[in-house]
């Protein structure tokens, strides 16, 4: 890497959020990095990535569709494995947390039972 290249680099380790409010030629996470890996892959910020201002305070409904558009194809989404895993495991934690208030409400009324059977 250059010289030239490790002043662009942001290593502060700032968030996303952080990156609306980053001035031209900082480096902004792109969001591209692969599954696992350490390395965050950054870009340099140029003026053409500030958004635009209309200046009327109002927003733009097909710049907005178009934006809303562009951040889903940076979602890395699950493959369809994934999602059958990740639903079986909500299944069993429901049936799990069904079972343990229902037994604890169970044993609840049959304690009240106990302390107040006339």
């Amino acid at each position: 890497m250059s010289q030239d290249r490790d002043d662009d680099v942001d290593t502060s380790g700032a968030r996303d959020s952080d990156a609306a409010e980053a001035p031209a030629g900082a480096a902004v996470p792109t969001g591209k990095a692969g599954r696992g890996d350490a390395a965050v892959a950054t870009r340099v910020r140029t003026d053409a990535d500030k958004p635009e201002d209309t200046g009327s305070g109002r927003a733009n409904p097909i710049q907005y569709v178009g934006q809303v558009v562009e951040e889903l194809r940076k979602v890395i989404w699950p493959t369809r494995n994934q999602m059958v895993t990740y639903t079986i495991v909500v299944f069993l934690f429901l049936i799990f947390m069904t079972a343990l208030v229902s037994g604890v409400d169970f044993g609840a009324g049959k304690l009240v039972e106990l302390v107040f059977d006339r």
